[in-house]
């Protein structure tokens, strides 16, 4: 689950990271009363999971409360990166006398956590990895010994931060027990500012969380039922534990297996057609699971015909077929049905579904043929 800044920013604060104040602003209006309630000048910045936020103009500091409501106005109407601006994180501004990026990660090749710093902040990290390798001290953590005071002290010093070690090795043991401890994939701080009074601030936050880990962190639900910048359908699918994608064709797409799935949607390709969404029930996906996944590419307005698409290993064609009986007998499904089913009692499953067949229902013995038939019946119901 990527954060957003003002969500980051929380997450971290929660660890003891210092972080300017500030609050959310939803419009104008909230904005100016935010400023007011903050002390001019502030900094609005648009919240979207998103970078290159402050050349799209999604960055401003303004003085007062009439630039503050032009300002914002003018943010909540832009795009960026694909995103429409909902919110503003309306944020204390602060004299920068320094600016510097920090991160931890996780190093899947090296088998150990990483930690990053590097005096040269506020930039594209990743052009500068590139181009200035050398600009980036990087050390490897043990994940039993964590990051000692020791340790973070080298890092600094690699990193040409020596005359600030003590401030710096302090807040990397922050972020690192909030990385740590709160499930982090991805804690990362571009830019760490140095005030113009000697404080050192997290004057930006992009934090990702492992969503294996939800179920030990209740305090996530909040971030997640907060998020009007998330697809409503990718929500709907979240709440029912679904691996789900959203796309922008009229045929929905459901299968067991990312591999079978992604087949899928080329073969809609081939056929003419474009895939609604990507949706993989999994391995082993019960009744219950299908017919919540039938739901919820039911739910899109955009889709004109479902494919489902099974190939029966630990899923059982049984199960398929009752998941599909259950979700006509619980939702008005809007769009026809085009079923692909093979492997693990497949026969059975489709002499359940024998009962229900109409031109809402549709069987078909490959995968090119359903997808065909699927492409065909959204085109129709679309004209």
């Amino acid at each position: 689950m990527d954060l957003l800044e003002h969500q980051g920013k929380a997450f971290l604060a929660a660890a003891g990271v210092p972080v300017p104040p500030g609050l959310v602003a939803r419009t104008p209006d909230e904005a100016v009363s935010a400023g007011a309630e903050l002390g001019w000048p502030v900094v609005l910045k648009a919240q979207v999971r998103a970078g290159g936020r402050g050349k799209a103009g999604g960055i401003r500091v303004v003085a007062d409360a009439e630039e503050a409501r032009r300002q914002a106005a003018s943010i909540l109407d832009l795009r960026i990166g694909g995103h429409d601006v909902r919110r503003l994180w309306v944020e204390a501004a602060c004299s920068i006398e320094a600016e510097w990026y920090t991160s931890l990660t996780f190093d899947r090749a090296a088998s150990r956590h990483l930690a990053l710093l590097s005096a040269r902040g506020g930039v594209d990290i990743e052009a500068l990895a590139v181009d200035e390798p050398g600009a980036i001290a990087r050390h490897h953590i043990d994940p039993i010994e964590g990051l000692p005071p020791e340790a973070a002290a080298e890092l600094v010093t690699a990193a040409g931060l020596g005359a600030h070690t003590d401030q710096l090795v302090s807040l990397l043991g922050l972020l690192y027990t909030a990385y740590v401890g709160g499930d982090a994939e991805l804690v990362e701080v571009n830019p760490l500012v140095r005030t113009g009074e000697g404080r050192v601030l997290a004057l930006d936050a992009k934090v990702t969380l492992d969503d294996s880990a939800t179920f030990r962190h209740p305090e996530w639900e909040q971030w997640q039922a907060d998020d009007d910048t998330v697809d409503p359908r990718d929500r709907e699918a979240r709440r029912h534990g679904l691996n789900y994608v959203g796309l922008d064709g009229t045929v929905g797409v459901i299968g067991n297996g990312a591999g079978l799935v992604m087949s899928t949607l080329d073969v809609i390709s081939n056929a003419g057609g474009r895939a609604a969404n990507f949706l993989d029930v999994g391995g082993g996906a019960s009744a219950a699971v299908l017919a919540a996944a039938l739901e919820v590419v039911n739910d899109d307005p955009a889709v004109r015909a479902i494919l489902v698409n099974i190939f029966g290993g630990i899923t059982r064609g049984e199960e398929v077929a009752n998941g599909i009986v259950t979700a006509l007998e619980r939702v008005a499904l809007g769009s026809p049905i085009v079923v692909r089913l093979d492997g693990t009692n497949a026969a059975e499953g489709r002499a359940i579904l024998a009962a229900h067949e109409s031109d809402r229902l549709v069987f078909r013995s490959t995968m090119t043929a359903a997808a065909e038939t699927a492409v065909a019946l959204a085109a129709g119901a679309r004209s």
